[in-house]
This record gives C-alpha cells, sequence and structure tokens, in this order.
C-alpha cells in the first residue's frame, strides 16, 4: 500500500471522516482526530471567511493538546470552481497554518498542490470517474478520493470495486474509497480491494458533535438505503439524497425534474443554499446507523467492528496456506 507510514502511525484506523457542507465543524473534526482518524470539514463552511483562521488556530491547538492514543492529522476541503470567490483567500490560509491534508473537489488544483507541497502536505483530489482521476493526477496530487457508486452527496456511477481496481492498475499513490463506506467491515472492504483509506461522511452526520438538525440526524437512523434516490436537480450535478428531506420540502421524489448544470454556484452554497439546508444529502450504507452518538464512541465501534473484520478474514480457510 502507499499510505505514508508517517500518516498511518498517527491514526487508529484507516478512515478519513468526509467534509461535509454545512455540517463539519472544528467540534467534529477534533472529536474525530483525538479518536484516531483523520477529520476535514470544507473551507466554505466558515462564514463568514475570516471565521477560517479563527477555526484553525482553534482546530491545532485542540490537537496540540496530550493524549495518550494516537491523534490524527486533519485536512481542509477546497472547491476550485469559479463561483467560489474565496479560493485563493482560504488556500493562502491554508498554507499561513501548514494544514497537513487538503482536500481538493471539481478542477484539477495544479496550484494548490504547489501551494500545499511548499511546506510539506498533502493534496488529496476528489473525483467520480477515471477520466477525472487522471486528470488530478497529472498535476501531482498525492492521493485520489474515488467518490464511487453509494456514497452521499454528489457521487458517481461506478461501482468501487471496478474503480479501485482500474485506478491502482495505474495510480501508486494514496487511493481512498467513497461508497457506503458506514462501518468497520466496510473499511476492511475498501482495503481488501487496494484502497488504503476509507472515507466516511453520512455516517458521522448521526454524531452528537455534528452541525446538522436534529430532525435531519434521526431520518438517517429511521432510513434504509431504499430511502436514497440520485437527482441532479438540486445543485446541476447527480448526487445522492434522502428521500423522506425531499417530501418534507414538498416536492415528489417520483416526479424531479433534471437540473442544470450551469446552475452550480458555491458561492450561493457557502451562504447556505437550499439545496443543502432542507435537502438533506445522504450514502446508501446509512442503513448501519442506529442511534445519534458521540464521534469518539462511533470511531471506538467502527474500529471494533474492522479489526474483527480483518481477524475473521485472516482466519478463514480462503486465506491460509
Amino acid at each position: 500500500m502507499s499510505l505514508p507510514r508517517s500518516l498511518s502511525q498517527q491514526m487508529s484506523m484507516p478512515l478519513i471522516g468526509a467534509p461535509l457542507f454545512i455540517v463539519s465543524n472544528p467540534a467534529l473534526v477534533i472529536a474525530q482526530c483525538r479518536a484516531g482518524i483523520i477529520g476535514s470539514f470544507p473551507a466554505l463552511n466558515a462564514r463568514p471567511e475570516a471565521l477560517l483562521d479563527d477555526w484553525l488556530v482553534e482546530i491545532k491547538e485542540a490537537l496540540a493538546a496530550p493524549s495518550d492514543t494516537p491523534v490524527a492529522p486533519f485536512a481542509v476541503n477546497q472547491i476550485c470552481h469559479p463561483s467560489n470567490t474565496r479560493l485563493e483567500h482560504d488556500v493562502r490560509l491554508c498554507v499561513k497554518h501548514q494544514v497537513p491534508i487538503v482536500i481538493t473537489s471539481l478542477s484539477p488544483p495544479a496550484e494548490i498542490v504547489q501551494a500545499v507541497h511548499s511546506y510539506g502536505g498533502l493534496v488529496f483530489h476528489d473525483v467520480i470517474s477515471v477520466r477525472h482521476a487522471k486528470k488530478a493526477a497529472e498535476q501531482g496530487v498525492d492521493g485520489l478520493i474515488l467518490v464511487a457508486a453509494g456514497a452521499g452527496g454528489h457521487a458517481g456511477p461506478m461501482s468501487p470495486f471496478a474503480m479501485v481496481q482500474e485506478v491502482r492498475q495505474w495510480f501508486d499513490g494514496v487511493i481512498i474509497l467513497s461508497g457506503a463506506i458506514a462501518s468497520g467491515q466496510a473499511v476492511a472492504g475498501a482495503l481488501a480491494m487496494g484502497a488504503d483509506l476509507g472515507y466516511s461522511g453520512t455516517r458521522f452526520i448521526a454524531t452528537t458533535e455534528a452541525n446538522a438538525d436534529p430532525v435531519y440526524k434521526q431520518m438517517l437512523v429511521d432510513s434504509a438505503a431504499s430511502d436514497i434516490m440520485y437527482s441532479s436537480l438540486f445543485t446541476g450535478i447527480h448526487g445522492n439524497y434522502l428521500k423522506p428531506s425531499i417530501v418534507r420540502a414538498g416536492l415528489d421524489p417520483k416526479n424531479l425534474p433534471d437540473g442544470d448544470k450551469s446552475d452550480m454556484n458555491f458561492e450561493k452554497l457557502s451562504g447556505g443554499s437550499k439545496a443543502w439546508k432542507d435537502i438533506w444529502g445522504a450514502g446508501q450504507g446509512l442503513g448501519a446507523i442506529e442511534n445519534v452518538q458521540d464521534t469518539a464512541d462511533l470511531v471506538q465501534e467502527m474500529r471494533s467492528e474492522f479489526n474483527q473484520s480483518v481477524n475473521q478474514l485472516a482466519q478463514s480457510d480462503w486465506c491460509k496456506t
């Protein structure tokens, strides 16, 4: 595997808590990192933009506090899109604070790679296709986040099995797999396929630290994969959303028109658009969510599931020589 040893030694299990619009905040990121997984948040969640500097100071100070267990590094998500007028400002702050990992989305991030590499940071870029993965790799990113079918939010249509296999054939950097990664068993499965890390978002919305409407959290507990639908209406790009939230907003899930890709505007998203405040994203792995719990307890539970799965596989007759 290609995960830097310096990074894995800081982690209690191979998992990244995905950045979630509106939901991810310093409290969630700090709890994830101090539990031993990489926590992350979208820079656009810090509003107004001056608040980002305060958030970075808060997170760094909290993670520097003494701990008897591994404390993982944190990551900041940057949206590389013309409508994100904050991008230059936010990247400059990431460089100032030497953010360990920057997660980039949409356009291949050549300038950001150069800026983050200047202080020894890592850049992971999320993609929904092999074509997009190759473009990002050409820009020198350190890792690729493969957003496969079943992931929450702007997920791609490709099977995680096919996506990991094809990308691993030519990419020797870090591969992170997203797509219904909601349990320790799923993280173990991602590694068995050839990924280095799992990428879990939906599962962490149902935590006490997450900045999500309590109704949203309970809806995740009460729902299953059959309650997820794939639509482009809300942002112009296809994504997975909770049907009950669509109904709650007064819309008919069976009669949704297609969205217009040109309508995507991250300046609006940073202010909290209807697409993220009222229509709630979720991945197909939400069937693993049984209750709302503290992040530390959730990570411990997932770590136990992961270790059990790895041990069971190693003891299986199929793995014995």
